[in-house]
């Protein structure tokens, strides 16, 4: 997730060095081997990229913040259709009904 927050502030190789540690699943071998470096060069160059990630977000905290922007679209969601199920219920008014979809619908946006 750190990556995808802030994987531009790395320079080209580091942010590759991850990816294919990370995401394509590739040992510290494979990488220096399709690198032309030694694996230790690959791991040296990872810790540093790693290092840098946890820098920024501890500066930052940008995964934090939206770990909890995330739960906060969760939570009105599930309100959401918790006001629209109860007013469903009790025939109460249709436009409450219709805002609960509107918000719900805005919330589950947010989220793509």
């Amino acid at each position: 997730m750190l990556l995808d927050l802030y994987g531009e502030t790395l320079t080209v190789k580091q942010r590759d060095y991850l990816n294919f540690y990370y995401n394509d699943d590739l040992s510290l071998s494979e990488i220096a081997e399709n690198e032309g470096i030694t694996r230790q060069g690959v791991r040296d160059a990872i810790k540093r990229a790693e290092a840098l990630l946890f820098d920024m977000e501890s500066k930052l905290k940008f995964s934090q913040k939206l770990e909890k922007f995330q739960k906060g679209l969760e939570d009105i969601v599930k309100y959401s259709d918790e006001i629209n199920e109860y007013n469903l219920s009790h025939d109460l008014s249709r436009e409450i009904n219709d805002k609960t979809v509107k918000i719900k619908s805005i919330a589950l946006s947010l989220t793509e």
